[in-house]
């Protein structure tokens, strides 16, 4: 191979990462919107009156939205594997926006009374499915077209794009709060940060409509070799059905509450035990994301040189023991004590952690799948842990603090599901870094 031929090659995968990861970054985007703006959506969507059930009624529609991604990761994974991986993610970015878009346009309770939540209910359905059929997709398709020795380290940049996409929307969030003020923003400029998504979601899809088709499944079609029922395939098969099962319970399910306690939950800790102003939350959240975010990279390049599975079990095992004592330590410095360089180095720590479990994650299933099944066969146990075993975090753990009255007691959960998913991924997980995926 010339030279030329090379650097082409090259400028062609960065464009294809580029690309997805632009796309994706504006899925997570429209997806976290709402979990940054719960507190406030608490006020729009529901009666005034008991704001702990209104906020627990709205974390619940938000968790709707992760319990249905597995559903979405079914019908456009067959997609994805049937017709192709760039149809199944231009129709997903679709989706997405105009469901995001349309959130920013349901009338208050005080106008329409129970037809306000019941319409959000069904929009943060809509997201899910696009959401399930999104990540599997982008990951796929830049993992197909990456060398096998730096997999890990091109896929990782799509594993940024969860925390980019969730920094995006506290900045929109933080720059409209300081801009317009907090009564403005809570009356109506709540609402901007979700029409802003019809904006980057046309021009993500013409950038998206330029890539071409994976050169795997390309070759897989031409041979003939394309499952006519991935799903059958997928999960009746008992060889692919083990690996299912091992991807969910032995790497998904910890990395998922991993992410969200470190993201989310951390961010509903601040805002409502310890009484952090939501201002104040955001930036400690933001921050710690900015500073955090290099070592998606940094441990995606790093598992092509030492493998994936022990990166990802290290970091469920560090957050399993680690936080108890950094959420003690965050209460030790609010309230009168209000240190934010504190709060910013904990929440740092905690990003870690997600850095740990994320950045390789994407390299490590697309590892284990033949390439005929691979957008279905990764995205379901991606989006049973991310999306169910995570997305429950914060629903959880406000709700076990709210019952016990104890502030820790919302980290049992994620604690458990960390520990658990960390010993069967330490014993059973295989490792197949670099694997030809052709094969």
């Amino acid at each position: 191979m010339d030279a030329d031929t090379s650097k082409e090659q090259q400028r062609s995968l960065w464009r294809v990462i580029a690309a997805s990861s632009a796309g994706t970054l504006i899925e997570w985007y429209d997806f976290y919107i709402f979990g940054s703006l719960a507190t406030i959506i608490a006020t729009q969507f529901f009666p005034k009156g008991n704001p702990t059930v209104a906020l627990l009624s709205t974390l619940a529609i938000f968790a709707t939205g992760f319990v249905v991604r597995p559903f979405g990761a079914l019908v456009f994974g067959r997609i994805g594997d049937v017709v192709g991986r760039k149809t199944a993610f231009l129709v997903t970015l679709l989706i997405m926006g105009v469901s995001t878009f349309s959130i920013g346009l349901v009338p208050s309770f005080e106008l329409v009374g129970v037809a306000a939540p019941l319409l959000v209910l069904l929009l943060r359905l809509a997201q899910g499915l696009a959401l399930g059929g999104e990540y599997g997709g982008a990951a796929t398709y830049v993992a197909e077209h990456a060398p096998d020795e730096r997999r890990g380290f091109y896929t990782s940049f799509i594993q940024t794009t969860a925390t980019l996409g969730l920094l995006l929307s506290i900045g929109v969030i933080l720059g409209l709060q300081v801009g317009l003020g907090e009564a403005a923003f809570e009356t109506w400029g709540w609402r901007v940060p979700f029409l802003l998504s019809a904006v980057l979601v046309v021009f993500s899809y013409f950038i998206r409509r330029k890539l071409q088709e994976s050169p795997l499944f390309l070759e897989v079609a031409a041979r003939g070799q394309r499952s006519q029922n991935p799903l059958r395939d997928s999960f009746v098969e008992p060889v692919n059905r083990r690996f299912v099962l091992l991807a969910l319970f032995g790497a998904t399910m910890g990395q998922g509450v991993v992410w969200y306690t470190g993201q989310f939950y951390a961010l509903y800790f601040l805002q409502t035990e310890l009484k952090v102003d939501k201002v104040v939350a955001n930036t400690v959240i933001a921050i710690a994301l900015v500073l955090a975010t290099p070592l998606f990279v940094a441990f995606g390049a790093l598992s092509d040189k030492v493998g994936r599975k022990w990166i990802i079990v290290s970091g469920m095992a560090l957050a399993a023991v680690a936080y108890v004592p950094l959420y003690v330590a965050m209460a030790a410095n609010s309230g009168a004590t209000l240190s934010i360089p504190a709060l910013v180095a904990l929440v740092f720590v905690q990003v870690v952690f997600v850095t740990m479990v994320y950045g390789p994650i994407a390299a490590l299933l697309v590892e284990l799948f033949p390439t005929k099944i691979r957008y279905t066969s990764m995205s379901l146990p991606y989006h049973i842990g991310n999306g169910v075993f995570g997305g429950l975090v914060p629903l959880i753990g406000t709700a076990a603090v709210a019952q016990s009255g104890v502030q820790t007691a919302g980290l049992a959960y994620p604690i458990s599901v960390a520990a658990i998913c960390a010993l069967v991924g330490a014993f059973l997980l295989p490792d197949r870094r670099g694997v030809r995926l052709a094969d």
